[in-house]
């Protein structure tokens, strides 16, 4: 699972200038005075504007200008969107038909490259074309030769989406509410799906049928080669779509590398840990944070243990808002906050501080910037086609992990997986979904060093299978690392050049961990 750049990264609106228009308001004045002699013949025609295309033929789609709007912001992208139409299930040719979300960020080259750039989301549940802004600072460059596809994975964003919200109240699908009960989890499930039923199966929304879709949209562009550049869950669908369709995929970029291997969740709790443990490791060696907080690890775990055994109500400050919140804080929201912090190098230095405010009864630091996030995750991920994802693909493959029982996270993760997916619908499973991709296709692998949700094994791991690859971890940072130091200009030269081995990666070696906050003005000098 990833959190959307959105959290990290903003763009900018681009100014225009008023030289042009100053420009123009004096020729006109100067063309219409009367000590200006000149005869008709000699005035020069008034400049005529190139008329912009209101249309794009590519392939056998024909795209419009539209723009792509973000959640909670007022920021738009301007790109070109088709409508796409496929079957729910690609079975049954007469089942009902669901609507794509389907943008190219059209490249500013007069002749573009014949293969094309293609954004998988992670999640699951996120969607592509919200998703963009996130990565378009990594990806951008590449677009003065090629276009980008952003496709709205099936279930999400603009998709036909899972969504399980009803619009007075409701429910949102999704397996990251750990503090529910069993059955209070089991009803919420069976009202979302009822709130489902009139739009969507379920079942018809995992990875191996969305790759079926992006296979058409590929075939409805002219069928160019696809460069595929996966973020977390991303990295499933990649994989997964250059083994079923090998002979469309140029290149492969994995950033935070899923296995196919993997089942998803289980190791959660257990990646979460050493992520945890290798930051607070940090302060040990500083001596103005060792001597401001001691051992970080010891302390959160001991405020885990006194919330087990005294969860309470707490009051803070919104920081969006500055209104008085009210939240029961327990070991489960703890755990759930915490996870969100370990995501990023900003938010991984702030957790030391946090966590000793909150230690000493000042939640509002800890609880204040994990709304932000939850806000952001809550905003752009699909809680519905995310089950529809791990309950068909990996729900059955997950075993009881009592090894997990100390840890931050707890056996929660497993156990509300296990509990939500016996009630929700699943879909099939290739037999061999499971399998490691092995291919000659060059591929990019990256890591964050500190990620705790697809730690570096997993790169290393996949690696092992694919001859023309390079795996690069990146020192200091987090999970979805593109945006990183010169992280895109290793990306573009990887894309334009396919040459893995010999890819010049020494620029990232300048990337350091972001210093532990010892106050709320920053690190020590």
């Amino acid at each position: 699972m990833a959190i959307n750049g959105r959290t990290a990264l903003r763009i900018g609106i681009v100014a225009v200038g008023l030289a042009t228009l100053g420009w123009s308001h004096f020729h006109a004045r100067t063309a219409a005075s009367p000590e200006v002699e000149e005869t008709a013949a000699t005035v020069p025609a008034a400049p005529v504007r190139p008329v912009k295309p209101q249309t794009w033929q590519l392939g056998s789609l024909t795209l419009t200008p539209c723009e792509l709007g973000q959640p909670n912001s007022g920021l738009s992208t301007a790109a070109w969107c088709a409508p796409f139409e496929v079957p729910e299930n690609r079975d049954d040719p007469h089942s009902r038909k669901i609507k794509l979300k389907l943008a190219v960020i059209r490249s500013s080259a007069q002749v573009a490259s014949k293969d094309m750039l293609v954004m998988l989301a992670g999640g699951p549940g996120q969607a592509a074309t919200e998703s963009w802004p996130g990565v378009a600072t990594a990806l951008q460059p590449l677009t003065a030769h090629r276009h980008v596809l952003l496709l709205d994975q099936r279930g999400t964003g603009g998709s036909n989406p899972l969504t399980c919200k009803e619009e007075s109240a409701g429910t949102e699908g999704g397996a990251d509410d750990l503090d529910a009960h069993p059955e209070k989890e089991r009803e919420d499930i069976q009202r979302c799906l009822k709130v489902l039923a009139s739009k969507a199966d379920p079942r018809y929304y995992t990875t191996t049928v969305a790759a079926q879709d992006l296979e058409d949209v590929r075939q409805a562009l002219g069928a160019p080669s696809f460069d595929l550049v996966g973020v977390s869950y991303g990295t499933r669908m990649a994989q997964q779509y250059a083994m079923r369709y090998p002979q469309a995929v140029r290149s492969l970029v994995l950033d935070g590398v899923v296995p196919n291997e993997l089942v998803l969740g289980e190791d959660f709790a257990q990646n979460l840990d050493a992520a945890l443990k290798a930051q607070f490791a940090r302060c040990e060696t500083n001596d103005a944070c060792r001597k401001r907080f001691n051992d970080p690890y010891q302390t959160l775990y001991q405020l885990r243990d006194a919330l087990r055994a005294n969860p309470h109500t707490v009051s803070f400050r919104d920081p969006q808002n500055y209104q008085t919140v009210q939240r029961v804080l327990n070991e489960a929201s703890l755990a759930s906050v915490v996870r969100m912090f370990a995501y990023t190098p900003l938010t991984a230095a702030l957790l030391p501080l946090s966590i000793d405010a909150a230690a000493h009864g000042d939640v509002g630091p800890l609880l204040g910037q994990a709304k932000l996030l939850s806000g952001d995750l809550s905003d752009t991920m699909n809680g519905g086609m995310q089950l529809s994802v791990i309950c068909s693909e990996d729900a059955d493959l997950l075993t009881p992990r009592p090894q997990d029982a100390h840890t931050i996270l707890g056996t929660r993760m497993i156990d509300t997986l296990q509990n939500v997916c016996s009630v929700w619908p699943k879909g099939t499973r290739p037999d061999d979904f499971h399998q490691p991709l092995k291919t000659d296709k060059p591929v990019l692998l990256l890591s964050g060093e500190f990620d705790p949700v697809t730690p570096p094994r997993y790169g290393e791991q996949v690696a092992k299978n694919l001859p023309q690859s390079r795996h690069v971890v990146l020192a200091g940072q987090g999970h979805n690392v593109m945006n990183a130091g010169c992280a895109p200009q290793v990306i573009k030269h990887f894309i334009e050049d396919q040459n893995p081995k010999a890819l010049d990666v020494k620029c990232l070696d300048r990337l350091r961990a972001t210093p532990m906050f010892i106050d709320f003005n920053g690190a020590t000098p």
